[in-house]
């Protein structure tokens, strides 16, 4: 085995290994307090608020003054009543201004970070575990925060904490064996999951949105994105331009922002022009920062002078222009016309078009400034301006397809924000959950993951970026030895690809926040690196336990009918059996906690994600549930895309068949004859 992998697997897990010890003399007072519970007695100041950190954008809920009663009421049922009449005011005041009460009076004042797992005040790693994903991806919010850390610290082996759309409803007596928290978010009946509904049930504060990997507590920050969008624009050089080599190929697409953000990065790892629009400042400034956009410009005329230059030389760059995409769209478009150059190669976007008219999507006609005034003072008029935007879009992306240009839906519902405001993107005979242009799921990333692979991600909750140099060590000579044992050739190029991923994402140095790492793996690999891991824990090689987790957007964890399962097409893409069944699945095969989120990507009411979080400690039971759990989470998928009658996914499960003979599989058989339908039907 690789370097380090081959230590003694003897640990016994009622010892008391080097993490769980308690640091020399740390200062633990903040996390102490933070989880004592809710700070009653005295209240801490009310600073509103806070300037510089990101906050949603201001909704219009619709409330009556009988439901604006009730979500005071729900919000005061976490207070005792002497400070209910303190805090009832200033609540009643953030629902009227902001459409929610957020309770920012209780926002913490420690810094907001994953601290090293030994400073968590708790009775076991688990829950430490926990706490520690969920202070690198948590802004300071809520009260049902204080509550939340409160109960993991004193939460036991045989407790499970329940989590209600952010709602904690407590510790429950369960096994040894169970989760440790099952989290659900939006579980909202199907009938009444609709965008009006959610934004008055949100203001209620009796749900909230169900976000992939932050729902689920294993947000690891923009990382993530930059790897799938590495992958994504690897392949789809291949597919559309026949190229392994993508320089001087340009790349146009919208959004530098939390995950859009990674677009920029990404154009540069995979060495190609990248130009990325985006109409918030601060965004743009802020990527330009952290140095992950080479260039920035709010000048069209410059842009598209870079542009030629950089394709004229092979130039790697990514360039932001701070203005509106549909601007860049028509300019380029305007280019071709005028000159019969054809400037652009590739193209997407990644604008949150889930939540269009709620500050997703920002309308060429305004600026931003006034597009946010627009939206908080007239959202229908705003709307009205955000359908025209979206159907100028994409009468640019059209003309520009008819030449040598490749253009796909990253999944954020453009294109079906883009159908409903009725821009021309339909498909002549195809089904509702096709469009002109294919969803990367459709061409780019569907067949990957039929054949397994998806984004596993793991957290060393140590902190000590060493340690996540060794786990990079050991992941990479893990997937090296699979190449090695002999894998087909199209498994070979995905494992190829994330052994370069590895070195770059070192190299770029793309940690934010936790001492994180993803990779694209399939099951064999999944496994595989999690039993090294366990191994280098129990020796001490990594210096604490190891969370593993993924993104939602993966083989199995989501139904989602215009991204994750676009390319299923036997017509069950609107079911959700997948993703439900795996969340089940997850938990009884030996997940730390599990996770069910309604929306998330594409949007509120369009999907519904499943997702996990598992701690390796150095055990043999963690071994054990690895080995399990991983192996159920990706087969539940393959086999799903399997019998809905894709043919990679047939031979990958076929082949898994053979591995583990407790594994049996439900095989579709082919209609032979296409004739015998016609004549079924006929008579």
């Amino acid at each position: 085995m690789s370097e380090g992998a081959g230590c003694q697997h003897t640990p016994t897990p009622r010892s008391i290994p080097p993490w769980c010890r308690p640091p020399p003399a740390p200062d633990m007072s903040s996390l102490q307090a933070l989880c004592s519970g809710l700070p009653l007695r005295p209240l801490p100041e009310n600073r509103g608020r806070w300037a510089g950190v990101p906050h949603a954008p201001i909704r219009t809920p619709g409330l009556s003054p009988a439901e604006e009663q009730l979500a005071l009421r729900n919000a005061l049922r976490y207070f005792p009543p002497d400070v209910q009449k303190v805090l009832a005011p200033e609540f009643a005041q953030e629902l009227r201004r902001y459409g929610h009460i957020y309770m920012y009076r209780f926002s913490p004042s420690i810094e907001m970070r994953a601290y090293p797992i030994q400073q968590y005040p708790c009775r076991m790693r688990a829950a430490a575990a926990i706490m520690h994903m969920i202070m690198n991806n948590l802004d300071p919010a809520v009260a049902q925060f204080w509550l939340t850390m409160a109960y993991l610290a004193q939460m036991t082996e045989e407790q499970t904490l329940v989590m209600y759309s952010g709602h904690p409803l407590g510790l429950f007596p369960s096994s040894p064996a169970a989760p440790r928290l099952v989290i659900t978010n939006g579980m909202v009946i199907p009938n009444y999951s609709s965008r009006a509904e959610y934004e008055k049930l949100f203001a209620l504060g009796v749900t909230m949105y169900g976000q992939m990997t932050a729902g689920s507590y294993c947000y690891i920050g923009p990382q993530g994105i930059v790897h799938g969008t590495v992958l994504t624009m690897l392949n789809a050089g291949r597919r559309y331009l026949g190229l392994e080599d993508l320089a001087g190929k340009v790349f146009v697409t919208s959004g530098l922002g939390g995950m859009s953000g990674a677009q920029a990065k990404a154009a540069v790892i995979v060495g190609c022009i990248g130009v990325i629009a985006e109409v918030d400042k601060a965004a743009l400034v802020k990527r330009h920062k952290q140095g992950w956009l080479m260039e920035v410009t709010d000048s069209l005329d410059h842009c598209i002078h870079r542009l030629r230059e950089a394709k004229k030389k092979k130039e790697v760059l990514s360039l932001g222009y701070h203005g509106n995409v549909v601007d860049l769209w028509e300019r380029l478009v305007h280019e071709l016309d005028m000159t019969g150059e054809l400037l652009v190669d590739l193209g997407s976007d990644q604008t949150s078009c889930h939540n269009p008219f709620n500050g997703g999507y920002y309308p060429v006609q305004l600026g931003f400034t006034e597009a946010q005034s627009l939206m908080a003072s007239n959202p229908t008029a705003f709307k009205g301006l955000v359908q025209e935007s979206l159907r100028r879009q994409v009468a640019a992306i059209n003309r520009l397809a008819q030449e040598n240009f490749f253009f796909w839906d990253y999944g954020n519902a453009f294109l079906l924000e883009a159908q409903r405001a009725g821009a021309d993107v339909e498909k002549q005979g195809a089904n509702k959950t096709e469009f002109r242009y294919p969803s990367y799921v459709q061409h780019i990333m569907g067949d990957i993951f039929s054949q397994g692979f998806g984004p596993f991600r793991w957290v060393c909750t140590s902190g000590d970026p060493q340690d996540l140099v060794v786990s990079d060590q050991l992941a990479t000579s893990v997937l090296e030895e699979v190449i090695t044992g002999g894998v087909s050739p199209s498994v070979k190029l995905q494992y190829k690809d994330n052994i370069r991923w590895i070195r770059e994402a070192a190299k770029h140095r793309l940690v934010v926040g936790s001492q994180a790492r993803i990779l694209y793996s399939d099951q064999k690999g999944r496994v595989a690196i999690a039993v090294v891991f366990n191994q280098a824990i129990a020796c001490g090689k990594i210096k604490a336990p190891v969370v593993l987790s993924r993104d939602h957007h993966d083989v199995s964890g989501t139904d989602s009918p215009f991204r994750e399962t676009s390319n299923i097409y036997d017509g069950s893409a609107f079911c959700a059996d997948m993703a439900v069944q795996n969340f089940v699945g997850d938990a009884f095969r030996g997940a730390t906690w599990v996770s069910l989120h309604n929306g998330g990507g594409v949007g509120w009411g369009e999907v519904i994600n499943g997702g996990f979080g598992l701690v390796l400690d150095g055990t043999q039971e963690a071994e054990q549930k690895a080995k399990m759990m991983l192996s159920w989470d990706v087969s539940n998928g393959v086999a799903r895309r399997c019998w809905s009658g894709n043919p990679k996914a047939y031979e990958i499960i076929r082949q898994t068949m053979q591995e583990n003979k407790g594994l049996v599989v439900t095989l579709p058989q082919e209609v032979a004859d296409e004739s015998v339908l016609q004549q079924a039907l006929r008579s």
